[in-house]
């Protein structure tokens, strides 16, 4: 398998347990807050973390790399990032279907190819912009108001949500591509595995301190919906260690285009867990979606 093969791969599977954790999430805000649903997801991922890096040192032999101050810079920034990235994503899905708030988020591609190019100096081919471009249509596509929302509501909050959530997932993406790649040695897995565990950390810490400051009541409630809430943050943590993986391989841009297929897996759920239905024109949508990730792995032959 090449290194191409497997970050493919890894970042599809990161797109299937990261849908997996967001339909764990809908239903935790049923019992939660926002906040409260949004902390599962790095809770209980922390320590999952800290044994994936503890398992990769016993087999190598060899202690993992030691992170420095670029390293942390950018792990904290994409930790921040990422907070407010799942937050804003829970709340959207106050307004618009599960499918369709996944899918308005998806603006993180666009905003990742910028953000790499600003802050690492990635550059992208015009094949690989090409492909990228079909998907948006796609994404556009299925992003278009329903019936039962105005569009002046959709305009004022589900289309600025989606694309501020976007925004924060790309910054969580170019962020921890820069931290682990910013590590003094180690393969790809250490390197992902010692910047999950690090931002994992941070995050839980950070959120438990939030919660027991803001909404202290939350802190019981998620403990006591620990099943939902373990699955979610074990799904969440194996998510993110796939994306940090393939993006050790590979540009945030590719990786996070790749991960679109995430649209696929959201409306499977949507039709299975939530009952939801969905417009003609989505289904050309999600087909040219998939198109797009097509010809993007082409170009990346």
């Amino acid at each position: 398998m090449t290194l191409m093969e497997l970050w493919v791969i890894l970042s599809i599977a990161a797109a299937f347990l990261q849908n997996l954790r967001s339909v764990l999430q809908k239903h935790l805000k049923a019992r939660l807050s926002n906040w409260g649903a949004t902390s599962a997801r790095f809770v209980f991922a922390a320590p999952l973390a800290a044994l994936i890096v503890a398992g990769l040192s016993v087999l190598r032999g060899a202690a993992p790399p030691t992170p420095d101050f670029i390293f942390f810079t950018y792990a904290c920034l994409g930790g921040l990032a990422q907070i407010a990235a799942t937050a804003l994503l829970l709340h959207l899905f106050s307004f618009r279907n599960f499918a369709v708030g996944t899918i308005l988020s998806k603006t993180e591609t666009v905003q990742s190819a910028i953000l790499g190019f600003v802050l690492l100096s990635e550059t992208i081919s015009g094949r690989a912009i090409f492909a990228i471009g079909v998907s948006l249509i796609g994404l556009i596509l299925l992003s278009l108001p329903a019936g039962a929302i105005s569009r002046r509501n959709w305009i004022d909050k589900t289309a600025f949500l989606g694309l501020a959530s976007g925004a924060c997932f790309a910054i969580a993406a170019v962020s921890y591509r820069a931290a682990s790649l910013s590590l003094p040695g180690g393969d790809f897995l250490m390197r992902a595995a010692v910047t999950l565990s690090f931002v994992t950390l941070f995050q839980a810490l950070l959120m438990c301190v939030f919660l027991a400051l803001r909404e202290p009541g939350q802190l019981r409630r998620l403990f006591s919906a620990w099943r939902i809430s373990a699955l979610a943050g074990i799904a969440g943590g194996l998510a993110s260690f796939g994306w940090f993986a393939a993006m050790t391989l590979q540009k945030a841009v590719l990786v996070k285009a790749v991960g679109q297929i995430e649209v696929v897996f959201s409306f499977a759920a949507s039709l299975l867990f939530f009952r939801e239905t969905f417009r003609p024109y989505e289904i050309i949508g999600i087909l040219l979606i998939t198109a797009g990730i097509l010809l993007l792995i082409g170009t990346t032959s």
